[in-house]
């Protein structure tokens, strides 16, 4: 058994964003030390790790230097050099999500590829190497308007996905390599958190369903337990479990869902880490999905996935109106509401729709919790000062 607390034992973390911080309260709360690389000098976990490296996730060299002076090593954001990973792992050093899962998921071009081999129900979709292909495809009939557009790489939080209706729409896309699928005619949008540890014990979170902002195309609210039948919970759950399966997936694996009109689930896509579908689950759950991650990726007991009581995560994302020195307006306005509990990331520049925390609510009525989110949303205000307002 390898002594992780209070050791010399050294857990790297690739990224410092807001979820390599709520990480950190867990391995705060274990005593693990903690090593973590960013981009920016100002990284929400700059101040709270053991050691704060500055540099590239996708230079081959930063990682790798980064990765020798850790036991094991863990991302928060895909967006990394796999080659680094793929050396370190060759080296003994242990790698979690492995660098073959990383490959496959940063491109989402092979990761649809890899349902189709592993018969994991998805929507029908076609690949191009670049957005000018598609003009052929649509003129030979192979595709029809409308199409959901997806850049194969570096999309995030709704950027690199686009609904294309028309052919003006088709005009605005990079031109960069892409894949198209069929626009799904689906009545909800779920997800289910998988953890899997060393051992491959697994465990899955509730079922969540997701409520989407319809022009930032993010993620607005989280509601959990999702409000759907036991039928179509169980069937959410084992498909995510084979998707977990078939990765051989080590720590979290956010699998998100489109629930069709006629009750078929069909996997979206996936995202090998701590999600914001799980937020709610530090206030909700016996084991919050951070916790989760830190047991799986060190091969310890899966914790608990039960809530305690029911709980609706909203985001707090910057006004549209606004980039500058943030300001969050009427916080105490929410802080006098029962069971409501706001995460501020720590990000000092707030710009449109950048995600700069979140809010859960719990409540044992999953109803009463979604009418609270809802006046918590219209009430809190993430702007910034006058003299950087751009409105």
């Amino acid at each position: 058994m390898v002594n992780y607390f209070s050791s010399d034992f050294k857990l790297g973390i690739l990224g410092g964003g807001q979820l390599g911080k709520m990480l950190l309260t867990e391995t705060q709360k274990f005593d693990i030390y903690t090593c973590v690389l960013d981009a920016a000098k100002d990284a929400p976990c700059a101040n709270i790790c053991d050691e704060f490296h500055v540099g590239s996730l996708l230079d081959f060299d930063t990682v790798y230097n980064f990765g020798k002076r850790v036991n094991t090593l863990t991302i928060e954001i895909e967006n990394v050099n796999v080659d680094a990973l793929e050396k370190l792992e060759h080296e003994g050093i242990k790698v979690y999500p492995s660098s073959k899962t990383i490959r496959i998921i940063q491109n989402k071009a092979k990761q649809k590829l890899f349902y189709v081999d592993h018969n994991i129900p998805t929507a029908e979709f076609s690949r191009f190497a670049y957005s000018d292909e598609i003009k052929t495809a649509i003129d030979h009939e192979s595709i029809h308007f409308p199409f959901v557009w997806k850049s194969a790489q570096f999309g995030y939080d709704g950027t690199g996905v686009k609904i294309v209706r028309t052919q003006a729409d088709l005009d605005t896309l990079p031109n960069v390599e892409c894949i198209t699928e069929k626009l799904i005619p689906f009545k909800n949008e779920l997800a289910v958190i998988v953890s899997r540890n060393v051992n491959g014990d697994l465990k899955t979170y509730p079922v969540v369903e997701m409520e989407f902002h319809p022009e930032a195309n993010q993620v607005e609210y989280v509601i959990c337990p999702a409000r759907i039948t036991e039928e179509v919970a169980i069937k959410a759950e084992r498909i995510a479990l084979q998707v977990a399966e078939a990765f051989k997936h080590v720590g979290l694996l956010a699998v998100e869902l489109f629930l069709t009109e006629n009750d078929a689930i069909l996997v979206n896509e996936v995202a090998p880490r701590p999600h914001n579908s799980g937020h709610y689950s530090i206030e909700a759950s016996y084991t919050s999905q951070f916790e989760q991650h830190i047991r799986a990726i060190l091969n310890l007991p899966l914790g608990d996935t039960s809530s305690k009581v029911g709980g609706v995560m909203v985001n707090l994302v910057g006004d549209e109106n606004y980039t500058g020195n943030v300001l969050y307006e009427n916080m105490e306005s929410i802080l006098k509401m029962d069971g409501v509990t706001p995460h501020i990331y720590g990000k000092k520049v707030t710009k449109p729709f950048r995600k700069m925390g979140h809010v859960t609510i719990v409540h044992k009525d999953i109803n009463e919790a979604r009418k609270v989110a809802e006046t918590v949303k219209n009430t809190i205000r993430v702007i910034s000062s006058k003299e950087t307002n751009n409105s």
